[in-house]
């Protein structure tokens, strides 16, 4: 189905043409001023120059063709040559009621098969996740369900840091602890010797206390970069640590993002990528592009014409050791091969930026991908507290992402400890808002920019929150729910607030392009709050149930229907679950 703005720019594209002007002037765009008109476009404004004629002049023109069509209720030309378009009541409900009636709910599908592969989540082996890894998961989460609302074969990969540095540390220190497990004896044979269950307590206590003890010990720290090294060769012990290590490490991961309702298609990590590493040397080799400097293997990746320093990319340490570059483009490779995708989306904290455009740089010098796939980074900013610095704890640590998640959901079970509305699990409905407003307090905000967590307003029940939107949808579901009645349909538009929501629902699919385009998952935000708000408006002015006129009655039932459908759509891509009534 197509968007409606789509649809009224071929309608203006086509009044342009007969009136002997590029109908590329027709663009239609949703109006800045809804309380003036509802569509404008400001292709004269463009053509003045191409056609030496006012541009007033050449929207009159186009008005007088347009003023044949049915579709709109009014249109005019205003100066300097804007064209206003405000749609006919029967147009605008006959777009809603096909809206209805398809099984994408009115959302564009792209014109072409497409396959992306997001990389999001990027949690650590061996370290618990933390407050830093939330919005990765729940922007490239939303972003995932969103491409896929779009009609695109989408994978999801979690992309585990697993074979570098940490895990030599991690290894190291475990050494140090157990020096009498089997794995760190000489004589290993896996086929004999048990390395014991890990502890997930300890594993967690070990990074950390490695990585500071490294700073401090330079043995500690030469032992755990020759670890490094006999993880990447698979060193019978080593390896088979790493491996249990991973497999506890994994199964920890997966229930902190379970409880976020984020999931992935694929588990790989660093080291799936790894047998590509060969290859990945290969090509560059063969391209010319590597080259020795102060003992790496490095590439250069600057470009006529950049702003800033962009130094070469190190594929390979001097101790021969591969690095996070490495890993990043030899599983651009594997994810070639595995899925041609047209796209690779990447979501990691911003300060990563500089590292994604020598990575991207070097894949589409060296080819690993072809001409027409996108490598696109979006890089997020940060949660802050109320002093703008990094969200921590009271004591100035760095919270743990279950801490965090604790903490929302006892939040919300305070906020419902006196509603007699709750039916069945109240730790569940919790759960399930403070999980709506931690998510919508994040989403809602450019991911670029930093934000202020303030759990008290992303709990609020009045204002642009997920809690203020999971009301609204139990609100509808009372109203249908009383009123007992099928498949209603939209036949009439009786108020101006009617019009409001009708046409902030004919936009809904807008907002699944801006979000996809734009990886903005703030657009479909913005639509949830808007049809949100408009509909509440509604509500307030007309009492639904017990309107006596049965064909108005039946229109306000099914205005009230499409609307909790195109909400539930627009929070089901932002991960969000409703709730039935709170």
């Amino acid at each position: 189905m197509k968007k409606l703005t789509k649809r009224l720019t071929e309608t203006v594209s086509e009044a342009f043409e007969r009136c002997g002007y590029d109908p590329a002037l027709g663009a239609v765009t949703v109006s800045d001023r809804l309380d003036l008109c509802q569509f404008q476009c400001n292709g004269a404004l463009s053509g003045a120059k191409l056609y030496h004629k006012a541009p007033i002049m050449i929207a009159r023109d186009v008005v007088e063709k347009l003023s044949e069509i049915k579709e709109f209720s009014d249109v005019s030309a205003v100066a300097p040559g804007f064209i206003n378009i405000t749609l006919d009541d029967g147009y605008l409900i006959s777009y809603l009621n096909e809206a209805a009636a398809d099984p994408d709910l009115g959302v564009p599908q792209c014109e072409k098969p497409e396959t992306v592969v997001i990389d999001y989540g990027g949690p650590n082996v061996a370290k618990p996740l933390h407050i830093g890894h939330l919005r990765s998961a729940i922007i490239g989460e939303s972003l995932k369900r969103t491409a896929r609302a779009t009609g695109r074969t989408v994978i999801g990969d979690v992309h585990f840091g697993d074979w570098g540095t940490p895990y030599g540390l991690t290894i190291a220190e475990y050494k140090v602890r157990h020096p009498d497990w089997p794995c760190f004896k000489d004589d290993y044979d896996p086929a004999r010797d048990v390395i014991p269950d890990i502890d997930e307590d300890e594993m967690n206590e070990i990074y950390p206390f490695a990585s500071a003890k490294s700073k401090e010990d330079p043995d500690f720290k030469a032992e755990s970069r020759q670890t490094v090294v006999d993880l990447q060769n698979r060193k019978p012990g080593i390896f088979d640590l790493w491996k249990k290590i991973k497999d506890v490490s994994v199964e920890s991961v997966k229930k902190s993002y379970s409880r976020l309702s984020v999931d992935f298609d694929c588990w790989y990590g660093e080291s799936d990528s790894d047998c590509y590493t060969d290859e990945l040397i290969e090509r560059l080799t063969e391209k010319g592009l590597l080259y020795e400097s102060d003992g790496a293997m490095v590439v250069d990746v600057a470009e006529e014409g950049d702003k800033i320093d962009i130094p070469p990319i190190i594929v390979k340490k001097s101790d021969n050791s591969s690095i996070y570059a490495t890993f990043d483009l030899a599983t651009i490779i594997q994810r070639e091969k595995d899925f041609n995708p047209d796209r690779i989306w990447y979501l990691t904290d911003k300060r990563q930026n500089l590292h994604f455009v020598q990575v991207f740089r070097c894949a589409k010098k060296a080819g690993l991908v072809p001409e027409g796939c996108e490598l696109r980074h979006l890089g997020f900013g940060a949660m802050t507290g109320p002093d703008g610095k990094p969200y921590k704890t009271r004591d100035g640590g760095v919270m743990q992402l279950s801490t965090l998640i604790d903490t929302v959901e006892e939040a919300a079970f305070e906020k419902l400890k006196d509603s007699d509305y709750i039916t069945g699990d109240r730790r569940d409905t919790a759960h399930k808002i403070g999980i709506a407003a931690l998510k919508f307090g994040d989403l809602s905000n450019q991911p670029a920019k930093d934000y202020i967590f303030d759990l008290d307003k992303f709990l609020s029940f009045d204002g642009k929150t997920g809690t203020y939107l999971l009301y609204t949808v139990t609100r509808i579901n009372s109203i249908l729910k009383k009123a007992d009645e099928s498949s209603p349909k939209l036949s009439a538009l009786y108020s101006d607030g009617e019009r409001e929501l009708a046409l902030r629902l004919a936009l809904c699919g807008e907002s699944f392009e801006k979000a996809f385009e734009d990886m903005a998952p703030s657009a479909l935000c913005e639509s949830a709050y808007n049809i949100a708000s408009a509909f509440s408006r509604f509500y307030h002015d007309n009492r639904i149930l017990t309107e006596e006129g049965p064909e108005k009655r039946g229109s306000w039932l099914a205005l009230s229907s499409l609307t909790r459908s195109m909400l539930v759509k627009l929070l089901d891509c932002l991960a969000i679950e409703t709730v039935e009534n709170m």
